[in-house]
């Protein structure tokens, strides 16, 4: 656990820091519609996919700007040992010279997310989590609470982007329903540990892709929270799906769904 530590920690000193609002023109370009990708990006990941697979010899390394290249490396996640790896994650922020942004990194054995890393380059904060064996902020160990008042209690946290057609009406029904839903700030690896902490009792996204969403899924279930579906299943990293409700604890996932959907 450590030794992934390390490798971001000099991703972050080495590549990504340096350039943090000194991006020069041409070091920033658009891989797609809205979404951009810089030099440091590119370079954070090729260092951190060094590292790692000098620490794993036998696992491969799926990164997401190899896969804007070369899609099919997403390609059976679930064989085997593969590192997920995002260079950073918010680069809308990063290349406007803001924050927040992370470095994050996944460990998959099997398609079951057995360790996940989050580091904020700028406070220095790490998040870590290890599949049975709970949470970690600076090595300070995190649990969720039980705590949950009713839905007009939620503070969480409602991406509008990449919403499909029917999800119009859902983001409309639930931002009525909470006391307050905050757009999101473009970066995953800022806000899971917001859900984590309780500082946020949700988050609704809607792109599920899995160097975006299985570092901080793991910091978040290892935690005592959810992170599921939008009809209650399990999120799984090497089976991507449209919508992902994140929850601080299972008494606020359950409300959140039968509002989605209701149950009997």
């Amino acid at each position: 656990m450590d030794g992934v530590a390390e490798v971001l920690r000099s991703a972050a000193a080495a590549v990504v820091m340096p350039r943090f609002a000194t991006l020069q023109p041409g070091d920033t370009e658009m891989k797609a519609a809205g979404e951009p990708v810089t030099i440091a990006d590119r370079e954070a990941e090729a260092m951190i996919g060094r590292s790692l697979q000098m620490l794993m010899p036998n696992a491969r390394t799926v990164g997401e700007e190899a896969c804007a290249a070369d899609p099919s490396l997403l390609d059976h996640l679930d064989d085997g040992a593969v590192w997920i790896i995002d260079p950073i994650d918010g680069t809308a922020n990063f290349a406007a010279g803001r924050p927040p942004f992370a470095i994050m990194v996944a460990l998959l054995i099997n398609g079951e997310i057995a360790g996940s890393w989050i580091l904020d380059p700028l406070s220095d904060r790490l998040c870590i989590a290890e599949r049975g064996g709970g949470a970690w902020i600076d090595g300070q160990r995190i649990t969720t609470t039980e705590a949950f008042a009713g839905l007009d209690s939620l503070c969480g946290i409602i991406s509008r982007s990449f919403v499909p057609a029917e999800g119009g009406g859902l983001i409309d029904r639930l931002g009525s329903a909470v006391r307050e839903a905050h757009p999101t700030a473009r970066c995953a690896g800022y806000e899971y540990p917001l859900v984590a902490t309780g500082a946020r009792h949700f988050a609704l996204y809607w792109r599920t892709l899995v160097w975006d969403h299985a570092p901080g899924a793991l910091l978040l279930t290892e935690a005592g929270g959810a992170v599921l579906h939008l009809d209650g299943a399990d999120y799984r990293p090497a089976r991507p799906r449209t919508g992902l409700l994140l929850a601080h604890n299972k008494s606020i996932s359950g409300a959140l769904l039968n509002l989605i959907e209701p149950r009997d």
